[in-house]
Parts: structure tokens; sequence; C-alpha cells
């Protein structure tokens, strides 16, 4: 029977593949720096994020969910983002994202979080068409931004 189930420090390989389909998907290979070194040490050992994973029938992980809590000062309240979910190109339209999504509204009320949200790629129509099923709006008055690499580091010094 198909199921979500939590990561556990043993899935550091199998987190990192699946990090690496994604940014296969979204023509990002050459961003990836991941190590399953730092997935261990930043998911399991500071508990900086979690990860879930969609369990086909055969007891095969076919999609992850990889979040982590974020706080909202106008709730007064934490709220749950989630960073990435991907379900592999082959098993897509069999549910496993919508029991990911579920399975993560359901942590975000069992929390008491004030919400749970996302980015999506503008380009990603399958996705974006997927996420506003399920309720889910585009923040059209926001915009992402990001600091990284050695714009980073010269702000913090």
């Amino acid at each position: 029977m198909a199921k979500v189930r939590s990561a556990v420090p043993a899935d550091v390989d199998l987190i990192l593949s699946f990090i690496h389909h994604l940014a296969e998907y979204e023509h990002l290979e050459n961003e990836v720096i991941a190590t399953p070194e730092l997935l261990k040490e930043w998911i399991f050992d500071k508990n900086k994020a979690e990860v879930l994973f969609a369990v086909n029938d055969e007891g095969k992980e076919v999609g992850i969910a990889l979040f982590f809590h974020n706080f909202s000062t106008f709730l007064g309240r934490a709220g749950i983002y989630l960073e990435d979910l991907f379900v592999l190109p082959e098993e897509r339209r069999k549910g496993y994202g919508s029991m990911l999504l579920r399975a993560l509204a359901k942590l975000c009320v069992e929390r008491d979080c004030g919400r749970l949200e996302w980015s999506c790629l503008k380009w990603n129509t399958p996705a974006l068409n997927f996420y506003q099923s399920w309720g889910a709006q585009t923040l059209d008055d926001w915009v992402t931004l990001r600091v990284t690499g050695g714009n980073l580091k010269a702000m913090g010094s």
C-alpha cells in the first residue's frame, strides 16, 4: 500500500538522488553542491530541515518533500516552508504529490502552524496547475530575493 514516511539518516544518499533528479528537471544540475555529509549534518544532526518520502505499493520511494519551519510575524506563529516537492516523472499523476501535500498539511495542523507555503518556477505550468487545484494562491505582489556566495560573505562581514 502506498504511504508517506519520514526520512532517517540512512536515507541521505536517496535524498541526494532526488535532489539531482529535481535539479535535472529544473535545468539546474550545475547548482547542486550538496553532499551526503552536508545533508546528514543539516537535516539530521542540526535538525534544520525534514524530509518525507512518498512510497509506492512496491515499497520504492517515488517522491520527496523537503521542508522546514519558518515564522510569520503577522500570524505570530511558525509555518512550514516546502523547499522542494518532486515526484519521479514515471510516477506522476498517480497521487504521490497529493499524498505529500496532504501529509504536510496534516503536519501543519498537528503543529498548530499558521500556513504552508512554497515557491514554484514560473515556467513549471504543470506544477502550478497542480498546486492551484489544491487551493494554493500565487502571491503576485511578492518577489523572491536571494543573496548567496561572495555577496553573502560580503554582506555578513
